[in-house]
Protein backbone atom coordinates (compact mmCIF):
# COMPACT_ATOMS: atom_id res chain seq x y z
CA UNK A 1 0.00 0.00 0.00
CA UNK A 2 1.83 3.18 -1.47
CA UNK A 3 1.43 6.21 1.15
CA UNK A 4 -1.46 4.83 3.16
CA UNK A 5 -3.61 4.77 -0.46
CA UNK A 6 -5.06 0.90 -0.97
CA UNK A 7 -7.54 2.17 -3.82
CA UNK A 8 -7.39 4.47 -6.56
CA UNK A 9 -10.63 5.80 -5.03
CA UNK A 10 -8.98 6.89 -1.99
CA UNK A 11 -6.78 9.49 -4.25
CA UNK A 12 -8.24 13.63 -5.15
CA UNK A 13 -9.33 13.26 -9.09
CA UNK A 14 -8.11 16.72 -9.26
CA UNK A 15 -4.26 17.82 -8.43
CA UNK A 16 -1.86 20.45 -8.64
CA UNK A 17 0.82 19.76 -11.34
CA UNK A 18 4.87 20.92 -11.24
CA UNK A 19 5.66 21.14 -14.87
CA UNK A 20 9.39 20.17 -14.41
CA UNK A 21 11.72 18.41 -17.48
CA UNK A 22 14.68 16.33 -17.02
CA UNK A 23 12.78 15.47 -13.16
CA UNK A 24 11.65 12.19 -12.49
CA UNK A 25 9.18 10.82 -9.59
CA UNK A 26 8.42 7.15 -9.78
CA UNK A 27 6.11 5.12 -7.00
CA UNK A 28 8.24 4.95 -3.90
CA UNK A 29 10.97 7.08 -5.15
CA UNK A 30 11.83 10.26 -3.33
CA UNK A 31 12.60 13.65 -5.11
CA UNK A 32 13.62 16.11 -3.11
CA UNK A 33 12.67 19.90 -4.54
CA UNK A 34 13.47 23.52 -4.15
CA UNK A 35 10.23 25.56 -4.30
CA UNK A 36 11.43 29.77 -4.70
CA UNK A 37 8.83 30.61 -7.95
CA UNK A 38 5.85 32.94 -5.93
CA UNK A 39 2.95 30.47 -8.08
CA UNK A 40 4.77 27.00 -6.56
CA UNK A 41 5.12 28.90 -3.28
CA UNK A 42 1.58 29.17 -3.09
CA UNK A 43 0.86 25.85 -4.66
CA UNK A 44 2.47 24.42 -1.80
CA UNK A 45 0.99 26.34 1.11
CA UNK A 46 -2.29 25.23 -0.31
CA UNK A 47 -1.09 21.18 -0.82
CA UNK A 48 -0.14 21.27 3.16
CA UNK A 49 -3.41 22.48 3.99
CA UNK A 50 -4.97 19.37 1.82
CA UNK A 51 -4.26 15.48 1.12
CA UNK A 52 -0.24 16.93 0.18
CA UNK A 53 -0.19 15.21 -2.97
CA UNK A 54 1.22 17.20 -6.22
CA UNK A 55 1.47 15.47 -9.87
CA UNK A 56 4.96 15.75 -11.37
CA UNK A 57 4.94 16.03 -15.26
CA UNK A 58 7.31 17.03 -17.98
CA UNK A 59 6.25 19.07 -20.87
CA UNK A 60 5.36 18.32 -24.43
CA UNK A 61 5.91 21.57 -26.56
CA UNK A 62 3.62 24.45 -26.99
CA UNK A 63 4.16 27.70 -25.58
CA UNK A 64 7.19 28.60 -23.26
CA UNK A 65 4.76 30.88 -21.22
CA UNK A 66 2.43 28.13 -20.94
CA UNK A 67 3.40 24.28 -22.52
CA UNK A 68 1.62 21.41 -23.08
CA UNK A 69 1.27 18.84 -20.38
CA UNK A 70 3.12 15.21 -20.71
CA UNK A 71 0.11 12.45 -21.29
CA UNK A 72 1.29 10.60 -17.78
CA UNK A 73 2.79 12.33 -14.53
CA UNK A 74 3.65 11.04 -11.12
CA UNK A 75 1.51 11.53 -7.93
CA UNK A 76 3.62 12.23 -5.15
CA UNK A 77 2.87 13.18 -1.61
CA UNK A 78 4.79 15.56 0.64
CA UNK A 79 6.28 13.53 3.20
CA UNK A 80 8.99 16.08 4.44
CA UNK A 81 8.78 20.04 4.78
CA UNK A 82 11.29 23.12 5.86
CA UNK A 83 10.95 26.39 5.14
CA UNK A 84 14.30 28.48 4.83
CA UNK A 85 14.76 31.84 6.00
CA UNK A 86 14.64 33.32 2.28
CA UNK A 87 11.31 31.86 1.97
CA UNK A 88 11.88 29.14 0.14
CA UNK A 89 10.37 25.41 0.71
CA UNK A 90 12.49 22.50 0.78
CA UNK A 91 10.17 19.48 0.33
CA UNK A 92 10.80 15.78 -0.07
CA UNK A 93 7.79 14.25 -3.00
CA UNK A 94 7.39 10.27 -2.06
CA UNK A 95 5.94 8.84 -5.39
CA UNK A 96 2.59 7.23 -4.50
CA UNK A 97 0.85 6.36 -8.50
CA UNK A 98 1.22 7.06 -11.65
CA UNK A 99 -1.89 8.95 -13.95
CA UNK A 100 -3.10 10.12 -17.13
CA UNK A 101 -3.25 13.95 -17.12
CA UNK A 102 -6.32 14.50 -18.32
CA UNK A 103 -8.75 18.18 -18.88
CA UNK A 104 -6.91 20.54 -17.53
CA UNK A 105 -8.93 22.82 -14.97
CA UNK A 106 -9.97 27.01 -15.58
CA UNK A 107 -9.42 28.89 -12.87
CA UNK A 108 -7.71 31.95 -10.93
CA UNK A 109 -5.25 29.72 -9.24
CA UNK A 110 -1.56 30.91 -10.10
CA UNK A 111 -0.56 27.09 -10.49
CA UNK A 112 -2.46 24.37 -13.09
CA UNK A 113 -4.75 21.57 -11.50
CA UNK A 114 -5.95 18.81 -13.91
CA UNK A 115 -8.19 15.76 -13.74
CA UNK A 116 -6.06 13.39 -12.84
CA UNK A 117 -6.76 9.34 -14.20
CA UNK A 118 -5.02 6.37 -12.41
CA UNK A 119 -7.23 3.46 -13.57
CA UNK A 120 -4.27 2.24 -16.13
CA UNK A 121 -1.74 2.17 -13.17
CA UNK A 122 -3.49 0.84 -9.69
CA UNK A 123 -0.44 -1.63 -9.40
CA UNK A 124 0.98 1.16 -8.51
CA UNK A 125 -0.75 1.66 -5.11
CA UNK A 126 0.71 -2.75 -4.59
CA UNK A 127 3.71 -3.78 -2.72
CA UNK A 128 6.70 -4.77 -5.06
CA UNK A 129 7.23 -8.24 -6.03
CA UNK A 130 10.30 -9.20 -4.37
CA UNK A 131 11.60 -11.40 -7.66
CA UNK A 132 9.71 -9.32 -10.56
CA UNK A 133 12.07 -11.01 -13.17
CA UNK A 134 14.80 -8.70 -14.03
CA UNK A 135 17.78 -9.35 -15.75
CA UNK A 136 19.72 -7.97 -13.64
CA UNK A 137 23.08 -9.17 -14.57
CA UNK A 138 22.33 -7.38 -18.28
CA UNK A 139 21.48 -4.77 -15.98
CA UNK A 140 24.50 -4.07 -13.77
CA UNK A 141 26.78 -5.04 -16.80
CA UNK A 142 25.49 -1.97 -19.03
CA UNK A 143 25.69 -0.13 -15.45
CA UNK A 144 29.20 -0.63 -15.41
CA UNK A 145 29.98 0.28 -18.87
CA UNK A 146 28.14 3.45 -18.51
CA UNK A 147 30.05 3.95 -15.05
CA UNK A 148 32.87 2.95 -16.19
CA UNK A 149 33.02 5.51 -18.88
CA UNK A 150 32.62 8.59 -16.45
CA UNK A 151 35.08 7.25 -14.31
CA UNK A 152 32.81 6.41 -11.77
CA UNK A 153 32.42 3.79 -9.44
CA UNK A 154 29.08 2.69 -7.28
CA UNK A 155 28.73 -0.11 -4.40
CA UNK A 156 28.63 -3.30 -6.53
CA UNK A 157 27.78 -5.16 -3.28
CA UNK A 158 24.98 -2.97 -2.27
CA UNK A 159 23.75 -2.89 -6.44
CA UNK A 160 24.08 -6.71 -6.54
CA UNK A 161 21.82 -7.11 -2.75
CA UNK A 162 19.15 -4.07 -3.70
CA UNK A 163 15.67 -4.89 -4.04
CA UNK A 164 14.73 -4.93 -7.84
CA UNK A 165 12.22 -2.05 -7.15
CA UNK A 166 14.93 0.04 -5.62
CA UNK A 167 17.62 -0.66 -8.22
CA UNK A 168 15.88 0.46 -10.68
CA UNK A 169 13.68 3.36 -9.78
CA UNK A 170 16.77 5.01 -8.13
CA UNK A 171 18.86 4.92 -11.06
CA UNK A 172 16.04 5.67 -13.43
CA UNK A 173 15.26 8.76 -11.09
CA UNK A 174 18.96 9.55 -10.57
CA UNK A 175 20.69 9.02 -13.78
CA UNK A 176 20.71 12.04 -16.19
CA UNK A 177 18.69 11.09 -19.09
CA UNK A 178 17.13 13.85 -21.31
CA UNK A 179 13.78 14.17 -21.03
CA UNK A 180 12.40 12.12 -23.35
CA UNK A 181 14.18 9.26 -22.13
CA UNK A 182 12.98 10.34 -18.76
CA UNK A 183 9.44 9.62 -19.62
CA UNK A 184 10.08 6.10 -21.53
CA UNK A 185 11.16 5.55 -18.06
CA UNK A 186 8.44 6.83 -16.35
CA UNK A 187 5.35 5.35 -19.12
CA UNK A 188 7.31 1.74 -19.03
CA UNK A 189 4.20 -0.66 -18.09
CA UNK A 190 5.93 -2.66 -15.09
CA UNK A 191 9.22 -2.94 -13.53
CA UNK A 192 10.47 -5.58 -15.61
CA UNK A 193 9.99 -3.49 -18.86
CA UNK A 194 11.32 -0.31 -17.25
CA UNK A 195 14.38 -2.36 -16.30
CA UNK A 196 14.68 -3.72 -20.15
CA UNK A 197 14.51 0.82 -21.32
CA UNK A 198 16.91 1.49 -18.67
CA UNK A 199 19.71 -1.19 -19.83
CA UNK A 200 18.61 0.02 -23.16
CA UNK A 201 19.80 3.50 -22.42
CA UNK A 202 22.66 2.58 -20.36
CA UNK A 203 24.29 0.52 -23.18
CA UNK A 204 23.54 3.33 -25.93
CA UNK A 205 25.77 6.05 -23.71
CA UNK A 206 28.26 3.03 -23.54
CA UNK A 207 28.45 3.05 -27.14
CA UNK A 208 28.31 6.52 -27.82
CA UNK A 209 31.44 8.63 -28.46
CA UNK A 210 30.19 12.10 -27.36
CA UNK A 211 31.04 12.67 -23.58
CA UNK A 212 28.57 14.75 -22.70
CA UNK A 213 25.35 14.21 -24.31
CA UNK A 214 22.80 12.29 -21.98
CA UNK A 215 21.66 8.94 -24.14
CA UNK A 216 18.30 9.58 -26.07
CA UNK A 217 15.16 7.82 -27.11
CA UNK A 218 13.16 8.48 -30.59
Amino acid sequence: MAQGYARITDLPQVIPVFPLDGALLLPRGQLPLNIFEPRYLNMIDDVMAGDRIIGMIQTAGGSRARPKLAPVGCAGRVTSYAETSDGRYLITLTGVIRFHAGDELPGSLPYRQVRAAYDHFAEDLADPEEDAGLERDALLAALKAYLNRRQLDVDWDTAREAPEDALVNSLSMALPFEPAAKQALLEAQDLPARAQVLTALLAIDAASDDDDSPPSVQ
